[in-house]
């Protein structure tokens, strides 16, 4: 058993760690000091897609500390089950809303999801046995019937559609677990849906009363004053 360096170990990493440690660690240094001596504080969690296009510090030009991030595979919330299994994303929105005691959980879709897609395309088909994402995606069939049932808007983009009401269906299942829907009861904490695009840097926020998504007036008019 060898205990030296890793050498196989990607060199693009090692470079970005180094440019990194001279630029944006020295940049936030005190930030990071305080960070390690008193915990972190985070007042949002994001519960956003693990694909690599999106990154939720970048969109949101979040610093150390700022935010607390779930990724998972198309962005989803499983409903709150009580049994002995592992519950990665349960866990982390347990963590946040309990110890942490986040004031604002945003779910972000994005498009030309993967995860989405891939439920799309099997739809109709059982997930194989022993198919992690086959299992995971299915999550998103909640989402497909009330879409069929009751569209909220109309879309032409089937997969643009999904997108969203896989984002709706998140948000309905984060109330589904007791310590989330008592702090929403209590004014402690906001749920909040969003989407972005790759390709054109949009982001649009989900009006919470119609479920429409839209561009946020409010990100367009903080844009002018800092130009």
């Amino acid at each position: 058993m060898s205990w030296g360096p890793d050498l196989s170990f990607p060199k693009e990493l090692l470079g970005g760690y180094g440019k990194y440690l001279q630029k944006g660690f020295v940049r936030h240094k005190e930030t990071h000091e305080h960070l390690a001596v008193y915990g972190q504080k985070p007042q949002v969690m994001v519960i956003s897609c693990c694909d690599s296009r999106v990154t939720p510090e970048g969109i949101f030009h979040a610093g150390p500390g700022e935010l607390f991030v779930m990724r998972n595979v198309a962005n989803l919330v499983p409903p709150a089950e009580d049994d002995t299994s592992l519950h990665g994303t349960s866990a982390a929105i347990e963590y946040a809303v309990r110890a942490l005691k986040v004031k604002h959980i945003v779910v972000m879709g994005h498009a030309k999801c993967g995860g989405v897609l891939a439920f799309r395309e099997s739809a109709n088909a059982p997930a194989l046995k022993g198919d992690y994402i086959g299992r995971w995606i299915k999550l998103l069939e909640p989402a497909a019937i009330s879409l069929a049932c009751m569209p909220v808007d109309k879309i032409d983009d089937p997969q643009l559609a999904m997108e969203y009401a896989g984002v709706r269906q998140s948000l309905k299942n984060l109330v589904t677990f007791p310590f989330v829907a008592e702090q929403v009861s209590a004014g402690e904490l906001e749920l909040h849906g969003a989407w972005f695009d790759i390709g054109s840097g949009e982001l649009r926020v989900m009006d919470p009363e119609t479920e429409v998504f839209s561009v946020s007036e409010d990100a367009l008019a903080l844009n002018v004053q800092s130009a």
